[in-house]
């Protein structure tokens, strides 16, 4: 399957205010595309349209609220009209809750789940629709939380499992038709974005992420790159690979480590600052990229990069490979010279 380059491509990108959704707004204008940006805030979505029309780019806004199938069909419509359709479509528009289980009301579990799964499921829907009469990629947010169930964040792991399991399936089905759709799902591990200030808090202590804790712009990194090239799965950063790999093949290992490491990990020593965050509408407002994670936040993850270039990757493995041998067979051989000149010298 073939992919338009990126300034050839109409974008939309829901959630596009905040986080990983305004670094690959940020990204994906630098690198020329039309984009198409959705949010539930007018105001912010006016600052960031505006930031971004400075530096040169088509940038359309539309006001709107994923958990709605009207908002959504305004989004595609907003495409069709301003830019003559779409190319990608980014699902990342997302809400959370910390709390027990036991403690979340009804009301805030189904509206996460309105905002995380439904709103994927609208959105989906949509692009496919229109995507199947000229090709391109649909692109989820999923998350390592869709491959691990971590405390205290319970709501949230079930729907990014349940986006998981959506998406997997509708890959199949447009797979079987021959439809000319790429299919990605994007698993982030912890990135510092704002995303706890945003969250529905139950617990006594300001929430933070646990680490390791990366870089928006590695998200976004890696969501330019499905949308140019066809991707099923992509995992940012070595960490939520190998948790979710351990997640597998060792559970209850992965259960002792999210009971007695993880849940102490996911608070700061202070009191919580706006505990009904954004969950019911957008009453935190930041428009930033990045959050304040107290810890050490990586820049990069290798291992996401290596997975997006596994030919490039393995030929300088291979290279890298090839000169280690070299060396190591130049030192052998210089090693045994002055061995077989001592032999001579007896003989």
């Amino acid at each position: 399957m073939k992919l338009k380059p990126l300034n050839q491509q109409t974008i939309v990108i829901t959630g596009a205010t905040s986080g990983i959704g305004l670094a690959t707004a940020r990204l994906a204008a630098e690198r020329g595309a039309k984009l198409v940006l959705a949010a539930r805030s007018e105001a912010d979505l006016h600052h960031v349209g505006a930031e971004l029309s400075h530096k040169g780019a088509q940038v359309v806004t539309v006001a709107a609220d994923v958990a709605s199938v009207t908002d959504i069909q305004r989004i595609a419509t907003t495409a069709k009209e301003r830019f003559g359709g779409l190319d990608t479509w980014i699902n990342n528009a997302a809400a959370s809750i910390w709390g027990r289980l036991e403690e979340v009301s009804h009301e805030d579990s189904h509206r996460m789940f309105e905002t995380n799964f439904w709103g994927v499921v609208y959105g989906s829907l949509a692009a496919v629709k229109h995507l199947k009469k000229r090709g391109g990629a649909l692109i989820n947010l999923g998350s390592v939380a869709s491959d691990i169930a971590f405390p205290l964040q319970g709501m949230y792991s079930a729907s990014k499992h349940a986006i998981k399991g959506f998406t997997d399936a509708l890959r199949q089905e447009l797979e079987e038709e021959g439809a000319p759709i790429s299919v990605t799902l994007i698993k982030p591990s912890a990135i510092n974005t704002p995303f706890p200030q945003h969250a529905r808090n139950y617990m006594d202590k300001e929430p933070k992420l646990p680490p390791p804790v990366y870089e928006p712009e590695e998200v976004a990194n890696a969501i330019v790159h499905a949308a140019e090239h066809p991707e099923r799965d992509i995992y940012i950063g070595g960490g939520g690979k190998m948790f979710s790999t351990m997640n597998k093949h060792l559970p209850r290992a992965m259960d002792f480590l999210n009971e007695k490491v993880n849940m102490k990990l996911q608070t700061r020593d202070e009191p919580p600052r706006n505990p009904a965050g954004s969950l019911h509408g957008p009453y935190v407002r930041d428009g930033k990229a990045h959050g304040t994670h107290p810890g050490y936040v990586m820049q990069k993850s290798l291992y996401t990069r290596a997975s997006l270039h596994p030919v490039i990757t393995g030929a300088f493995a291979a290279l890298a490979g090839g000169i280690l041998v070299a060396l190591l067979s130049g030192k052998n051989s210089s090693s045994s010279e002055p061995a077989e000149e001592n032999e001579s010298a007896t003989a």
